[in-house]
This record gives C-alpha cells, structure tokens and sequence, in this order.
C-alpha cells in the first residue's frame, strides 16, 4: 500500500488595516481550508504554522526567523513537504526550499495537483496541462532545487519532469499548442450550446463552492449515477443530463467544477472554455452548504468569480443544500426568501418545492397545448415535440403527421412552419 505523503502547512497574514481583504474571515480559516485540500490531493497534515505581521518579507513570505522555526518544526515532525497557504514567488521558492531543505509548493500548485488527479476527459486534461504550465513557466530559471526532487508526490503531477526539463522556447510551443487544442473546444461548446438553443432546450446550471453537494443534487434531480465525493474538486468535468420538471416539461441540468477562495487566475483562465457553459444558462442554481459555518465567505466567493465569468445577471436560485446536517431550531432562519429553496440531496427533502421553484423561474416561457400539421418527412420537429414537451396524441394521413403535444411557446412560435394551432394554454 501506497504511504501518503506527510504534509506541513504555513500561512501568513497581514495586521495591516489597510490590507486587501481576500475573501477568508481569517488566516485560521485559510489554513483549514488548505488542511482539507491538502487531505484531497491524498497527504496527511502533521502540523501547522502561522505568522502575523505588517508585510510579507520579500525574499521568504515569513520572517526569517519564523522560516527557522518552521524547518525545525517540519523535520521533527519527518515531514516529506511544505506547503504554503499563499502563492509564493519564483525567489520565494527558490529561498525557502533551500533554507528549509524539504519540498514547498503553494496553494496555486497544490490545487493544480489536484486538478490533475481528477480531470478524466481529454479537455479537461489538456485544461489543466495548460494551467500548470502557465504556473511554472517563470519558476524554471534558477529552479534547479525543485527540479531534482520531481520525481513524485504532490505538486508533481501533470507535465512531469521530462517536460518541465524543456527549454522556454519548447514549453511555450506547448502552452501555444494547447491554447489552439482549447480554443477549438470551445467553438465545439458553443456550437452544443447553439444546437440546444434551436431545439429550444433549456439548459439550468449548478453552481457553488467546491463541496456543496453539487453533484449529489445532480444525481438526485436527474437520476443519474455521477460521481460525488466529500473530497473537494470531485467533479470537474462538466456533465449534462435531462431533468424532468413535471410531466410535460424536461430540461438540462449543468453540473460544473466547484469554486474556492483564491483560485488561481491562471486556472480560471484555462477552465474558461469548461466554465462557458455557465453563459448559455437560462437560470443558475447556487447551491451552498447550509451546515458549513463559513458559507457566507464561501457564497462571496461564488459571487465574485460569477461576475469575473460576466454571468452575475443571470437569473438564480439559492438553493441552501444539507439541512439534514443542521442543528434543530437552525432551519426556519433559512426559509423565506422567494428565490431560495432548502433542501438536502442526501435524504430528498426539499426536492420537488426546487423542481417548482425552477419550473416558476423558467416559466417566461409557459407551456401550451398545440396541434402541428407535420409532413411524414419531418423527423426532426417530430423528435423535437418529444424531447422538449409531452406528445399527447399522433395521428397519420397519407403523407402527413396530425400531432397534438404540450410544448414550450417558444417552440411553439418556432415551428409555425409546420402550421401550429395553439388551443390553449396549461
């Protein structure tokens, strides 16, 4: 059996007043964070360290004196790596590897390494290639401490040493190749997304932190066998499935990457083709974990990267996730609000008032009984009233379909081709 590495964890926070808040009620909470992301990427804390001070130092992040403290810590504690919770700089790194004699990474690149472990599909994997290489591209000059020790363990996933060995010409050949292989994902994603939109099929999008319980709600509202884990950054793949709202009405519910404090930019940047998805969304669903003490830092973050992907005015519910988790008398403090639900993926409850909820928000677009006068050729519109409404009746004459169906009005607008005669609205 595989021994898990053993992992130190140092953060550092500034007592400045006038500092730029990151989103974090405080250091303390960081370093939990980072405890739970590092217990994702599969080590095991052994200890942890903080300092407080006016100002980074330049040359350390810590002061030097801390660093010391932090070496004799993490060798007493046979730690095979530290990792900081703050992107640190190429001289940084350089600095703190030699004087602490042990493997440093930062939050950047432990999160990448996680990423690594979990993408599953080839964009994904070239997603996060491009990412790490962005990462390390202005860390190979002078790196050579780091790069003796690349041969496994966090932080070391992904373009492995052979590659991170290429001269800056190759490695940007590389990001140049990769940015193309994305680019081209894109444009097929947007074609999906075109395609979906003529077959006027709505699509509604999960999002929220990482952790939330994104993916067992999408189990849970589509039937579907998706993969969920209490590990963070579980899904990063984005999957789409039918979900039935009521009986005449079937949409297509998004399942995206989940968000966290300080992500790094450059992963954003390289997830933006995965993230894109999120603009063809008629309504979002932001799911947060109603048990978590920190959601409200968490919901924050949500927001903020919502408006970096300039999707923040796109119609939302909030849907307040594991209520089973909470303490009693907990609950009626959530309820209320006309745009949010609570429910608990786990045990069911709460689901079909979230099915009403997303049915009331989409419902700029009613349902109609209307009758379609198809020739026995049109295939296509015929697939289009089942996969998009409920087919009540079907009748043939010679070379002509005769179909009655509930369908959306927009469809119904849209196949005036066909000679619809709308009788009446649900």
């Amino acid at each position: 059996m595989q021994v898990s590495e053993k992992a130190f964890l140092a953060g550092w926070e500034s007592t400045r007043r006038d500092a730029v808040p990151t989103g974090i009620a405080d250091a303390e909470d960081s370093l939990r964070e980072l405890k739970e992301l590092t217990l994702s990427a599969g080590a095991r804390v052994v200890g942890t360290a903080l300092q407080r001070s006016s100002d980074p130092d330049p040359a350390t992040l810590l002061g030097r004196g801390k660093v010391q403290e932090v070496r004799a810590e993490a060798h007493a504690l046979d730690a095979d790596l530290v990792i900081f919770d703050h992107d640190l700089t190429p001289t940084q790194l350089r600095n703190l590897e030699r004087i602490i004699e042990l493997k440093v990474i930062d939050r950047s690149q432990l999160i990448l390494d996680i990423f690594a472990r979990r993408a599953r599909s080839r964009e994904g994997q070239l997603q996060v290639e491009l990412a790490q290489l962005n990462y390390l591209l202005p860390r190979l000059s002078g790196h050579g401490t780091a790069l003796s020790r690349l041969g496994g363990g966090i932080g070391t996933r992904g373009p492995g040493e052979q590659k991170l060995e290429m001269d800056r010409r190759r490695i940007r050949g590389r990001i140049r190749s990769l940015s193309a292989s994305i680019q081209r994902v894109r444009s097929q994603r947007a074609l999906h997304r075109a395609h979906r939109e003529d077959q006027d099929l709505h699509t509604v999008a999960l999002v929220g932190y990482t952790n939330a319980g994104k993916s067992t709600l999408f189990n849970a509202l589509t039937s579907s066998g998706v993969i969920t884990s209490s590990r963070m950054f579980a899904t990063l793949d984005p999957t789409v499935r039918s979900m039935p709202l009521g009986a005449h009405r079937t949409v297509l519910l998004s399942d995206t990457v989940g968000f966290i404090r300080k992500l790094p930019p450059h992963l954003v940047a390289a997830f933006r083709a995965t993230l894109e998805e999120l603009e063809g969304a008629r309504l979002l669903l932001h799911v947060t974990d109603a048990s978590d003490p920190e959601n409200q830092a968490q919901d924050a973050a949500v927001e903020a990267l919502l408006d970096d992907l300039g999707v923040a005015s796109t119609p939302r519910l909030h849907v307040w996730n594991k209520i089973d988790r909470l303490a009693p008398g907990e609950l009626p403090k959530l309820r209320g609000a006309d745009r949010s639900v609570c429910v608990s993926a786990h045990t069911g409850e709460g689901l079909e008032e979230l099915r009403r909820k997303i049915a009331d928000a989409l419902d700029a677009d009613p349902m109609v009984e209307a009758d379609f006068d198809l020739s026995t050729s049109d295939g296509k519109q015929f697939a289009l009233l089942h996969q998009s409404g409920t087919v009540l009746s079907t009748y043939y004459q010679a070379d002509r379909v005769l179909v009655r169906a509930i369908v959306p009005e927009s469809l119904c607008e849209k196949l005036k081709s066909s000679h619809p005669s709308p009788s009446r609205e649900r």
